[in-house]
């Protein structure tokens, strides 16, 4: 609900305080005197585009400030959690405009875009007129209307809900179609490449082990016989030997040098022992060595071999292995890729017979709420003095969506017989306007939390029909807070909050002033609606009628 407006330097309103109430609340004054200022400040706030030019002469930056209430499953809500906004009872919306033009917007005080009061503003108002082209007037919208009257929030769910699967089974077969028309493309190199990696089996770190080899065995030929010199010096008939027959002379003689050979000979036993591992491992390194000439061909054979094929695809010697691991798996989906399509393509035709059922039950709902609209139009359409009228809701086939197959359209024809079509281009301005009114008595369900807002829809009625207008806002008011700009006393006599614009001069300057009216001052209004601005007794006096009702 709008609790509040406030207005600085627009226009010709120098500062206005609004404080307005549920229920029906209308605007009343002589034309010209600042209505619809009012209506293009709230529009300025709430983001919608309209005149270029809105600062009051003379002033440097005007402002609107309008605060709504929001109960707590307000569909605003949800819109100022998504773009990082306090989230509370309240929410305020500040718009400033500035003499060159830049204009800024505060929700709850913090920046915000205007896209971002755009969207809040759909949660929190609605504005319905003769040129209203951002709610009933829109085709866009119809079939959500529609779908809002029909109840059909289940249906409607269960088809978005099986649209998105339809989306994910054809993205996952167009994904494996497309990967088997890769693989296929390449199909003669993956199995050749595969057969050569197969034929050569590369395992991990088999490119070390055999470059080792390949240098071990190249510089065996150049070292080996200075290896085996030293090798046979080492021996018993070398340096074994010598130390052997030295150890075993001191030893036959130790014990009568009184101790004094006893560490030479410690010392000659583990040399002997350091000789012997010496002489181990160079027994070991000339077995190493000693090889086949033909060994070191099939190993240079297989290392350049290894790194050929490393250099041909791209890789590591050492990573061949998981890349020929990789082409096989290129190959399985190759292999497999009859069966796994045949699935895929079941998968689709299934997830499109579910959204098609589910669509068609979606539409058999429409189809049904859209004769039900229809009867409740010619009932609201009758007292309007539009009982030759037809309003009819058209569902054509549409493109699959997530919305369903239909679309939906809002129709008329003023007279029997005349051709149906859009709203806007068949009916005039007043009966465009008892149009719109009806369609939303109709279509009221689901609206709560809307300030709903008819500028002029009463223009061009009177009497008998604006007295059913004004009982048609009433009844809007009972279930939503309804703002009306009005020139009917008809109308004006049924609100439940009556505010007065009036123009005045001061210092040369033209303002406007909004008068919030009750008892005298209110029939007075009413009764200058009536009469003119020659207020008789007679006029107060059907004033007073019409606001007993």
């Amino acid at each position: 609900m709008l609790r509040a407006l406030e207005i600085r330097d627009m226009l010709i309103i120098d500062r206005l305080e609004l404080d307005f109430q549920p229920g029906l609340n209308v605007l009343t004054g002589e034309t010209g005197a600042g209505k619809s200022i009012l209506l293009d400040a709230l529009g300025f706030v709430l983001g919608w585009r309209g005149r270029a030019e809105l600062v009051r002469a003379g002033a440097d930056q005007g402002e609107v400030t309008a605060v709504f209430d929001l109960p707590g499953d307000h569909r605003a809500r949800s819109v100022l959690r998504d773009a990082g906004l306090p989230d509370g009872d309240e929410v305020i919306l500040r718009r400033t405009n500035s003499r060159d033009g830049r204009k800024t917007a505060f929700v709850n005080d913090r920046r915000a875009s205007g896209e971002v009061l755009r969207t809040l503003s759909d949660c929190l108002v609605e504005l319905h007129g003769q040129q209203d082209d951002r709610g009933l007037l829109n085709p866009r919208g119809h079939r959500a209307l529609l779908d809002a009257f029909a109840g059909v929030s289940r249906e409607a769910g269960a088809t978005r809900d099986a649209w998105r699967r339809l989306g994910q089974a054809q993205a996952e077969l167009a994904d494996a179609e497309a990967a088997l028309q890769a693989v296929r493309s390449e199909e003669a190199f993956l199995r050749h490449a595969v057969a050569e990696l197969d034929r050569l089996d590369p395992q991990p770190g088999e490119d070390a082990v055999l470059d080792e080899r390949r240098r071990l065995m190249q510089a065996a030929g150049r070292i080996r016989e200075d290896v085996a010199k030293a090798h046979g010096s080492l021996g018993y008939d070398g340096a074994e030997g010598l130390i052997s027959n030295a150890l075993r002379w001191l030893e036959d003689v130790a014990d009568r040098a009184e101790g004094r050979l006893e560490a030479p000979v410690a010392a000659l036993g583990r040399a002997l022992t350091e000789l012997g591992e010496a002489e181990q491992g160079v027994s070991e390194c000339l077995e190493a060595m000693s090889f086949d000439p033909s060994d070191l061909e099939t190993v240079e054979e297989r290392l350049f071999a290894m790194r050929a094929l490393a250099r041909k695809h791209g890789v590591a010697p050492d990573d061949l292995g998981g890349f020929a691991e990789d082409l096989r798996g290129k190959l399985a989906v190759l292999d497999g890729s009859a069966a796994d399509l045949k699935d895929l393509t079941k998968a689709v035709a299934a997830a499109d017979a579910a959204y098609r059922a589910a669509a068609l039950e979606l539409r058999a709902r429409r189809v049904e709420a859209a004769a039900r609209l229809d009867d409740a139009m010619a009932a609201e359409l009758a007292p309007l003095k539009m009982e030759r009228a037809v309003f009819a809701t058209k569902i054509t086939e549409a493109d699959a969506g997530p919305g369903g197959l239909d679309a939906v359209a809002f129709t008329v024809a003023t007279n029997p017989g005349a051709p149906a079509g859009p709203l806007n281009k068949i009916a005039s301005g007043g009966e465009l306007s008892r149009f719109l009114l009806a369609l939303k008595v109709c279509l009221t369900a689901g609206t709560s939390g809307i300030t709903m807002i008819f500028d002029e829809i009463d223009r061009g009625v009177g009497g008998a029909t604006a007295d059913a207008v004004g009982r048609r806002l009433a009844r809007l008011a009972e279930e939503a807070q309804v703002l009306v700009v009005t020139h009917s006393p008809q109308v004006a006599a049924r609100g439940q909050h009556h505010w007065q614009v009036a123009k005045r001069v001061a210092d040369e300057t033209t303002l406007s002033t909004v008068t919030p009216l009750a008892g005298a001052d209110r029939v007075d209004e009413i009764a200058r609606m009536l009469a003119g601005d020659r207020i008789t007794d007679e006029a107060r006096g059907a004033a007073k009628a019409l606001l007993a009702g």
